[in-house]
């Protein structure tokens, strides 16, 4: 079983922690890929450099494994991060795009309805990454923060993306990405330490957040999430439940409104379950992002569903 982590060569903050990674100890030239990618081995992790758009290269993982014969246990894409605000921030996060319908084009990549499996260790990481880059004076210039479930590629073993943002200048920091290394180095295990985030052998707490509703750096979520011994799976933002304003027509039930709210939520609950064996999956809502109308219909059909909800208290 191997971690295949994946980086690009044509975006900064995808290629400088990769090599950053490939500068510490016990790197070798891995085997033979594809001819326009190059692999590298140490331990159990395999990492593939390409030049393409991060989110461009489907079913790496599975590709992977029909070409080497080798099992891929996870995958971890090293990527930039873009936003409005331009603001520094180290960020970590599943992909899918569960909210799309079927003929759309997802504009980053993915496929629509799909979500990946997200990666059991983005909550351990998230409080990791915030220690290692406190450690290294990154904090508070940058925000350590996740971010709801987007984009592509599509895969089909757990996925996280770990990125840096949010300009140019900040996708090139050599620090930054010295610190996005050292977080798989040490998350990992390699060297010589114990990996961090592993469900199979760290699952005392047997309790994830699935997160729905709020922005796109689902801060009430978060602040669930950073603390101790808290599992996390997908993050649906807002504009990943949209539903379709029935206009508070009297008479109306949560069966009547449009959208593909639905889709989305039991995709990203399905999702979440597959990659927590044996864990209780609980909804963790952001209940001031919502509407009336629109709690009223996501606790019903949470309830159809059988998925349960939980409170802050409840992840501890």
């Amino acid at each position: 079983m191997v971690t295949l982590l994946v980086a690009t060569t044509s975006d900064p903050a995808s290629i400088n922690p990769a090599n950053a990674l490939l500068a510490m100890p016990g790197w070798q030239t891995g085997r033979h890929f594809q001819d326009d990618m190059k692999s590298f081995v140490n331990e159990e992790v395999r990492v593939v450099l390409h030049g393409k758009s991060i989110v461009a290269e489907d079913d790496l993982d599975k590709r992977w494994e029909e070409v080497t014969g080798e099992v891929v246990h996870e995958v971890i894409f090293f990527s930039k991060h873009t936003a409005a605000s331009n603001k520094p921030a180290l960020t970590v996060h599943p992909i899918g795009v569960p909210h799309l319908r079927e003929g759309d084009v997802p504009p980053q990549g993915g496929r629509p309805g799909w979500a990946a499996l997200p990666n059991p260790r983005m909550g351990p990481w998230l409080r990791l990454l915030k220690n290692i880059a406190q450690a290294h004076n990154l904090v508070p210039e940058f925000e350590i923060t996740l971010e709801a479930t987007h984009h592509g590629p599509v895969t089909n073993k757990p996925t996280m993306f770990l990125e840096i943002g949010s300009t140019e200048d900040y996708w090139k920091r050599q620090d930054a990405a010295q610190v996005m290394a050292k977080l798989v180095w040490e998350g990992l295990g390699l060297g010589g330490g114990t990996d961090v985030g592993n469900w199979s052998r760290e699952k005392d707490n047997k309790k994830i957040l699935l997160g729905i509703g709020g922005g796109h750096y689902v801060p009430r979520h978060m602040d669930v999430v950073l603390k101790d011994n808290v599992w996390v799976g997908h993050l649906l933002s807002g504009y990943s439940v949209p539903m379709e304003d029935p206009s508070q027509s009297k008479g109306e039930t949560n069966a009547e409104i449009g959208g593909t709210w639905r889709h989305s939520i039991k995709a990203a609950y399905e999702a979440t379950k597959s990659a927590f064996p044996g864990g209780e999956i609980l909804a963790h809502l952001d209940h001031k992002s919502f509407k009336g109308w629109q709690k009223n219909a996501i606790t019903g059909f949470l309830a159809e569903q059988n998925i349960q909800i939980g409170k802050p208290n409840n992840f501890y």
